[in-house]
């Protein structure tokens, strides 16, 4: 229940009212005096102690019970129906012959006020390629550059504004689909040439750990769409992927790895500098990979996936 800011009684002081007058301590009028209130109040919580006791002193709805102008049953299920054919509201009121408002009170009270609220949540789908290499996400992150402390540990931005020539750094990242296992390198911007180095650098890295590169999904940033990256995907071997437009969970996991960098890296603490942290990546992209359990592995590492021998692990650990 919530109480009123600028209440002078609670349920508490409610039922201490009504005791003290029912067991005439004080009168209706001292009582009102006391707490506050006018006489009038006193009786009505009075009356309501003596009936329910203790449980009539807390708040009730003021809904009436009774709402005899209220839209009849058939009436809003006609309009629900119709509403389910996918008429607005203006239609279905000329089809019912009622106010559009009235349209507007029974689709609310049922939930159907937009339109997308008719059409069934769609189902979630989840996938994962069973072999490492399969496919490979790649995604962007735009953090800016700075030389001092950032406003979100500070909580100062003075200076800080990108306007005045800090610039912005391009966070280029790479997620193996089936094995969770990452790539991440920083660029000065995010054009195709940059995309491309970055998906070699990315092949190179999986083909040294014995994974071999099939497929890569990107969104529809525009280094992506260049001719020079599909140029480059046929030179590699690799299938293209692109995503549906305007629907990043399509490339959820390079979505969540952002998140997950972001969190943990980028923000994790106060770098002195854009430099510091660019430097810090590849210690806590060797971490994510190497000794960070994910969720979604089980609690398992990703490297955990490539099932390799103790004498495997000792060469390519460092």
């Amino acid at each position: 229940m919530n109480i009123h800011k600028n209440a002078r009684l609670t349920p508490l002081r409610r039922e201490e009212m009504a005791l003290a007058v029912a067991e005439g301590q004080v009168s209706k009028a001292q009582a009102a005096r006391l707490y506050g209130v006018s006489p009038k109040i006193v009786s009505r919580w009075l009356e309501r102690f003596r009936a329910q006791g203790r449980a009539g002193m807390a708040d009730r709805s003021s809904r009436p019970k009774i709402s005899p102008r209220q839209t009849g049953q058939s009436l809003a299920e006609r309009i629900l129906a119709l509403r389910r054919q996918r008429l607005t509201g203006k239609h279905i009121a000329m089809e019912t012959g009622v106010s559009p408002a009235t349209v507007s009170r029974v689709l609310r009270r049922a939930g159907l006020s937009r339109m997308k609220d008719i059409d069934p949540a769609e189902p979630i789908v989840r996938y994962e390629y069973a072999e490492p290499g399969g496919l490979i996400h790649l995604d962007i992150k735009r953090l800016g550059r700075f030389h001092r402390v950032g406003h979100r540990i500070t909580g100062d931005r003075t200076g800080q504004s990108n306007s005045r020539g800090v610039g912005w750094e391009y966070v280029h990242i790479c997620i193996d689909d089936a094995s969770r296992i990452a790539v991440t390198d920083i660029f000065p911007d995010e054009t195709a040439a940059s995309a491309i180095a970055f998906l070699k650098a990315a092949v190179a890295y999986y083909q040294s750990l014995g994974i071999t590169v099939t497929r890569v999904m990107t969104d529809n940033g525009s280094c992506y769409k260049a001719k020079d990256f599909a140029t480059a995907c046929r030179a590699l071997g690799l299938k293209h992927i692109r995503t549906k437009p305007y629907t990043p969970k399509t490339n959820g996991k390079a979505e969540r790895f952002i998140q997950t960098a972001l969190r943990e890296w980028a923000y994790a603490c106060a770098y002195p500098s854009s430099e510091h942290r660019k430097a810090y990546l590849p210690n806590w992209t060797h971490m994510y990979n190497w000794h960070r359990p994910h969720g979604s592995l089980k609690s398992k590492t990703p490297i955990s996936r490539l099932g390799l021998n103790r004498d495997n692990l000792l060469r390519l650990h460092n």
